[in-house]
């Protein structure tokens, strides 16, 4: 692929945007390196493995990486047996923590299988090199003090000495014998040996060596005598400290040349690896994606957009070429985007076949070509020098040379330069030629010959960029299938030249470009008509879409609520039946209880007590079993005041009641329901169509709604049964006896032991509803039966 092409379409700035995103120096030139493929299945599998990395991004987000520099070259020099610096050696364990630091960001996705998973999952690792690295190595310049026992220890022994030396020196500085000698009362160093600053005139006085005199001469430098054998110990502990680190470094090299093949492979990789993850990051920037790529000639670009456009004003287009025709011929004012469309044509053809994914829609297609052949030498171009007409035609000539069925071909103003008349006929004579090549052209043009040869040509197809003569501005829409206009005469009219010119100049015009122009004028205002056609049926479409889809998730959202419901209502209904069943239970258990204490002596009183709870119990469990909630109590107005007499429904309970006096000022009103007699508030109560109570001779004979739907019996037979089944049998008959208004009952018990009439009739003593009680006589049954009276 010509250099100097790829350059013209700007893909050596795409590359250096690219290369701004590595981590180091070697990354950044390999990324400036990147060359397109010509091989299909080498640009699918680069492809494929910048959009997989891509995908890995946008779920676990982008690996880290380090600054690292190429350590071939210094682990040749460990591999001969010499010795790396420590900068180095922290190089290689940078190199082996950026393994770690792969290897730990895979760990998020064990299970994942793509282009790259492989690689990652395979990735070199030697932490225990990496450890003995960094923990001998503290910078560039320093060396751990635990970088080996021996080095700690005679590390240890200089500070001891240096401490004793000090300390002698700071004798003799704070001595009011040595005070006058000294030019300041300090401690320094010259040449690695403790030194004291001594004014010039006194520098006999101390003894000792001189190792250095101030600028001036007023200052000798001199080492005292009592420390010149702890410096010389300093001299000789600092070597035996140098050797030990040379030793150390030593042998951290030999480890680095033991697998110095595997750390360059592992360098290899991690750049690999980086200029990968800064390909989906660029991806990312430019809100990019994969296409399908194909090797046949087809390109079909949906929503292109150029990548190094502002993204807030780029115009996207769609353009397509290689399928139905071979040729595009696009036409257009200046300034409208003809050579935006080229380039960004040209560049994401590029872009693709260096594996890196391109700004475009979904179900875009790319070719790969062995050749891009380019010419385009406007202002937008960086070589100005092709603008000539021989230059342009120098660059014609070789295109023309190099062309063929594998190469994509990319003309601006074709033929421009030159004689209009020549130049139109060079320009069709040259399309034709590369037609008859089998290459991919585009071409953009002014010359209308061209229009023409397009629509008189098979595989040639007409395009051009819009422009809104109303704004005088382009709209940057490529419009295929459509040859472009000149628009001088509406640009100028609207620009304010005077009509007599314009008129003037149209009938200058030949009137077959005149007809041309106007088959133009009519193709341009049936594609407006049919734009906004279009446009008012996706709105329709969209609009209808929009009700489909709230009727959809409507229809959604009810038949959830509705699972929701059952549901709930399930669940509540079970516990109902749980709660029934466990108070069912109990009771049970008590009879069961009382069952076994029969022949106890408080047997009656704990039969007492337990029957005294049994109807209170009772009703608790059916209100239990009773899911329905308590009626709401709608508006409702007595059609006139209730009076005593009056048959009402209590409304919130459902029961009837008969109004036994009128309501007081509080709206209160006093109702019989059955024996019970209770205030309610007249809202709660509803008058009913029915008769009042009628009065003979002063008395009431009350109308009783249990008589009505009861078959009351005067008698109740308890033989064969237990003492407590037959009291609890007996309680049930009384009841039933009161609310049916029956004065006098027969309770058969039978002869027997006579057990069982002493519990009844024991029983009867103690029962609030019963009046007397007596044996039966003669005729009635003797002492099988009792007969009551009720109150």
């Amino acid at each position: 692929m010509n250099e100097k092409y790829s350059k013209t379409l700007e893909l050596d700035k795409i590359l250096s945007m690219l290369a701004e995103l590595t981590c180091c120096d070697d990354a950044r030139d390999a990324a400036m390196a990147i060359e397109p493929m010509t091989d299909i299945d080498d640009v699918r599998r680069e492809v494929q493995r910048t959009n997989d990395a891509f995908q890995l991004t946008v779920r676990f987000g982008t690996p880290s990486f380090v600054r690292v520099r190429n350590p071939a070259a210094r682990l040749k020099i460990a591999e001969a047996g010499g010795v790396l610096s420590p900068k180095e050696l922290l190089n290689i364990e940078a190199i082996l923590r950026q393994g770690k630091l792969l290897a730990q960001w895979s760990n998020q996705f064990p299970n994942e299988e793509n282009s790259i998973t492989e690689q990652l999952f395979s990735i070199y690792q030697n932490n225990s090199l990496m450890r003995e690295i960094s923990s001998a190595i503290v910078s560039e310049e320093e060396i751990d003090d635990n970088a080996s026992p021996e080095l700690s220890a005679i590390r240890r022994k200089i500070r001891q000495t240096e401490l004793k030396a000090r300390d002698k020196m700071e004798q003799m500085i704070r001595s009011s014998t040595y005070q006058k000698y000294l030019q300041d009362n300090i401690i320094t160093t010259r040449d690695g040996r403790f030194v004291i600053p001594v004014k010039a005139e006194y520098k006999n006085e101390v003894g000792g060596l001189v190792h250095d005199t101030s600028a001036s001469g007023s200052t000798y430098f001199i080492e005292p005598a009592s420390v010149v054998e702890a410096n010389n110990e300093i001299r000789v502990l600092q070597s035996k400290e140098q050797a030990e680190i040379e030793r150390i470094l030593a042998e951290l090299s030999a480890h680095c040349a033991d697998c110095s093949e595997d750390i360059s492979i592992l360098f290899r990789e991690i750049i690999d690896l980086n200029i990968l993850f800064c390909k989906s990051t660029l991806a990312s920037r430019m809100n990019a994606q994969a296409p399908k790529i194909v090797d046949n000639g087809v390109i079909h670009l949906r929503k292109a957009r150029h990548p190094l456009i502002d993204p807030k004003k780029v115009v996207p287009i769609d353009v397509y070429l290689g399928e139905d025709f071979s040729c595009l011929v696009i036409t257009g004012p200046n300034t409208g985007g003809k050579t935006v469309t080229l380039k960004t044509l040209g560049l994401l053809t590029l872009m693709t076949m260096c594996g890196l994914l391109i700004p475009v829609a979904d179900n875009s297609t790319i070719s790969v070509f062995d050749e891009i052949l380019v010419d385009i030498g406007d202002e937008q171009s960086i070589e100005q020098s092709l603008s000539t007409f021989s230059a342009h035609m120098t660059n014609i000539i070789s295109i023309l040379g190099k062309a063929d069925y594998r190469s994509l071909v990319l003309v601006d103003e074709l033929g421009s330069g030159t004689d209009p008349v020549e130049g139109a006929a060079l320009a069709t004579s040259i399309l034709e030629t590369l037609k008859a090549k089998g290459s991919k052209i585009a071409a953009t043009t002014h010359y209308a010959e061209l229009k023409m040869y397009a629509l008189q040509t098979e595989g040639v197809e007409n395009a051009c960029c819009e422009f809104d003569v109303e704004s005088l501005r382009p709209t940057y829409r490529l419009l295929i299938g459509v040859p472009g206009r000149s628009n001088a005469f509406a640009i100028s009219q609207r620009l304010g030249l005077s009509e007599d010119i314009i008129d003037h100049a149209k009938s200058l015009v030949q009137s077959e470009n005149k007809r041309f122009e106007d088959v133009i004028d009519t193709l341009e205002e049936s594609r407006h008509e049919y734009e906004s056609l279009t446009r008012q049926l996706e709105e329709k479409n969209r609009e209808i879409e929009r009700t489909r889809q709230e009727v959809r998730e409507h229809k959604e959202r009810l038949s959830a609520e509705k699972a929701k419901e059952v549901e709930k209502a399930k669940n509540q209904a079970m516990k109902i039946v749980s709660d029934v069943r466990a108070q069912a239970d109990a009771l049970m258990d008590e009879l069961n209880e009382l069952r076994r204490q029969k022949d106890k002596a408080d047997f009656s009183a704990k039969t007492l007590a337990a029957r005294s709870g049994l109807k209170n119990r009772l009703d608790k469990i059916h209100d239990a079993a009773n899911p329905i909630a308590k009626r709401e109590n709608i508006s409702y107005t007595l059609p006139r005041p209730l009076k005593p007499g009056d048959e009402v429904l209590i409304f919130d309970i459902d029961k009837e009641g008969t109004v036994i006096k009128a309501a007081d000022k509080a709206g209160n009103v006093l109702v019989q329901a059955g024996i019970m007699k209770t205030k309610v508030n007249q809202s709660n109560l509803r008058l009913l169509d029915k008769k009042p109570k009628v009065k003979f001779g002063g008395s009431t004979i009350k109308p009783s709604r249990g008589t009505a739907q009861r078959n009351a019996k005067s008698e109740c037979d308890l033989r064969g049964m237990t003492v407590e089944e037959a009291l609890m049998d007996l309680d049930g008959f009384i009841d039933n006896a009161v609310l049916s208004n029956l004065h006098q009952i027969t309770i058969i018990h039978g002869k027997g032991t006579g057990a069982l009439r002493a519990a009844v009739q024991q029983h009867l003593k103690q029962h609030k509803c019963i009046r007397t009680f007596r044996l039966g006589v003669f005729g009635e049954g003797e002492a099988g039966v009792t007969i009551a009276e009720l109150k």
